[in-house]
């Protein structure tokens, strides 16, 4: 008789049979990665996705450099990239080429990391700055400073940023209520969306003809003309904001299951969604600032690139550089498309942003029949 009351041939002392079934290990696809006294569970899919996209991110700016109007050899453009090359292969190369494409990366990178903030806040995939008029905001800042108020660049970016909080301030309190989640603060958003954009029409209509133009030229979005000084501060921003939203991602993560279950395990709801608010306006407005209200770069990326890693979660790191990877390939098609003219960036992004939406609006509408 075995410890289980079967005898050795598997049968129990009243005849029956039993079967004795042996524990399987379960294989788990997250693997710990120590370091130290801290912890993080990896898995491999979202893993090989990111570091995919870096490659690619890279490889565009790359990309970026070898192409432009004036043909130069690759030899010459590796001797520039390298700080060998002749003055005037560093000033085709490294004050026009490389810094337009290291613009587009960070504003790119900047919007993605936004759009996935906004979208993990009100879990939805519509949740994004330029639908809930956050990107419209930070316009009629920088509009007003170019139309009326007058100023430096940096005056226009002060405007951008002052516009994009004042707007998210006003969305946030009108669709604050049991927690300012949902389709609640999406809709708000939109309307906020349509009035912002009555305001910036009408400042255009009466502004003289020739800051009408420029103004409404950099309300498509253009990296036109974009060198290192505009680089630095959106750079620095996005240095600063991206590791912060990194570091609010598992509550964030948390925060998607809804506000109980997040205070539950010990999350501040209302402290963690201020908070990631303010990063992602600041992230979108310095974007905007830089190189004008670009669209679908923050809608987007974030679902792309939760499709790609197969996450269940929008991550902030992947949709920032699924965003660097759309904008510097945008730019790319804007500039080469219909060479020697060059088209502003939005107009690419707003024509592929178009379908995008059309079919993200089709697959909700299923997914709720459904």
């Amino acid at each position: 008789m075995t410890p289980n009351g079967t005898t050795p041939n598997g049968t129990t002392p009243n005849g029956t049979t039993a079967t004795i079934t042996k524990p399987v290990p379960v294989r788990s696809a997250a693997r710990p990665l120590r370091a130290g006294p801290l912890s993080l569970r990896i898995t491999r899919r979202p893993l090989v996705a990111t570091a995919g996209l870096a490659v690619a991110v890279f490889a565009v700016v790359m990309l970026s450099a070898f192409l432009g109007d004036f043909p130069l050899p690759a030899s010459d453009v590796l001797a520039a990239l390298i700080g060998q090359g002749t003055s005037a292969t560093n000033f085709v190369v490294l004050d026009l080429r490389l810094p337009r494409a290291l613009c587009a990366v960070t504003i790119g990178a900047a919007l993605g990391a936004s759009g996935a903030a906004f979208q993990a806040l009100t879990r939805n995939p519509l949740g994004s700055p330029d639908i809930i008029g956050l990107t419209s905001g930070a316009a009629t800042g920088a509009l007003l400073q170019i139309l009326i108020i007058g100023g430096t660049a940096l005056a226009v970016a002060g405007g951008a940023m002052f516009g994009g909080l004042a707007t998210a301030v006003i969305v946030y309190a009108l669709a604050a209520g049991r927690g300012a989640v949902g389709y609640r603060l999406i809709l708000v958003g939109i309307g906020l969306n349509a009035m912002l954009w009555a305001v910036n029409w009408y400042l255009l209509i009466s502004a003289n003809l020739q800051d009408a133009i420029t103004a409404q030229v950099w309300l498509v979005g253009s990296l036109n003309g974009r060198s290192w000084p505009q680089l630095w501060p959106v750079l620095g921003l996005v240095a600063i904001c991206l590791p912060l939203l990194m570091m609010a991602s598992r509550p964030l993560g948390l925060l998607e299951m809804g506000d109980d279950a997040a205070k539950a395990l010990g999350v501040r709801a209302e402290k963690t969604r201020i908070v990631v608010v303010i990063l992602a306006v600041l992230l979108a407005a310095g974007a905007v600032a830089t190189a004008g209200p670009i669209a679908f770069v923050a809608l987007a990326a974030p679902q792309l690139a939760k499709r790609l890693t197969g996450s269940v979660a929008v991550s902030v790191v992947p949709a920032a550089l699924m965003g660097a990877f759309v904008l510097a390939t945008s730019d790319i098609v804007a500039q080469r498309l219909f060479a020697p003219a060059q088209l502003p960036v939005g107009v690419a992004t707003g024509a592929v942003g178009g379908l995008y939406l059309v079919w993200l609006l089709l697959s909700e509408w299923k997914r709720d029949r459904g």
